[in-house]
């Protein structure tokens, strides 16, 4: 004899949201070549620098550009580099057919983040001027992380502010849509405004990092950092497309 079920079987998978933190690569001109060999010498040192992380190639750019975009030749120069090219923005709509042929996903125009700059109080004293510049608080919904961040570990903060209170390690990576806080060394990998906000800042009482990025402009350390910064309190900000690194 046998039995039915009436219960609800349960379904061998779910379908949930979820985010994943992907590097933006803004072409600047439509010379593959010259690419690929601007990606082999900023990588030279250190070859197994990306660990097939996805990205996101934006054509902004070069959306006006009269010649045609080899996209071939661009996905498989970023696959050399252990990168995974998943998806395309910012081209005209010629470019955007051809980069979905080659199977890359349209996504949608970044809009930046605005938030208020810190406030500038302007102090009298005879005859100086003395500007004092406060270092922002961390958000009220800042996510904090309280353990030493190891080689190969990642923590994004979606839509606020990251603090560390311990090592973030060679190889680790912080990232957060708002600023970033390390109250330890910072000897890894720090990315703030990671959705295009070009006003977030990296804090570190400890600046030796391996890469440091803002709103997708990025720098790698490849040499000592200035003694009045190495080593030491520093606050990184992003000054038209160049990143500065300042003592505190």
């Amino acid at each position: 004899m046998s039995v039915e079920s009436t219960g609800a079987e349960r379904p061998s998978f779910d379908l949930k949201s979820a985010q994943l933190p992907v590097l933006s690569v803004v072409l600047r001109c439509t010379d593959m070549q010259a690419l690929a060999q601007d990606l082999a010498s900023r990588l030279a040192d250190d070859p197994d620098f990306f660990d097939n992380d996805p990205v996101l190639i934006d054509l902004s750019q070069v959306r006006e550009a009269g010649e045609s975009i080899d996209f071939v030749a661009l996905v498989d120069a970023l696959r050399a580099h252990r990168t995974v090219p998943v998806a395309v923005r910012g081209g005209s709509p010629g470019q955007m057919e051809a980069a979905h042929a080659l199977g890359l996903t349209a996504a949608p125009d970044a809009t930046p983040i605005r938030r208020a700059e810190p406030e500038i109080h302007e102090i009298l004293r005879e005859v100086e001027v003395v500007h004092e510049v406060e270092i922002p608080a961390p958000q009220a919904d800042a996510l904090i992380v309280d353990r030493p961040l190891r080689s190969g570990q990642r923590v994004y903060a979606k839509g606020t502010d990251i603090v560390v209170l311990d090592i973030v390690s060679y190889g680790a990576e912080v990232i957060a849509d708002g600023n970033v806080h390390v109250y330890a060394p910072l000897r890894g990998r720090a990315v703030a405004g990671a959705s295009g906000n070009t006003s977030a800042r990296i804090f570190s009482t400890c600046m030796e990092p391996q890469l440091l990025s803002i709103a997708g402009i990025y720098r790698t350390i490849e040499t000592d950092l200035p003694a009045d910064v190495s080593g030491k309190a520093a606050k990184v900000r992003l000054e038209g497309e160049k990143i500065i690194i300042e003592p505190v």
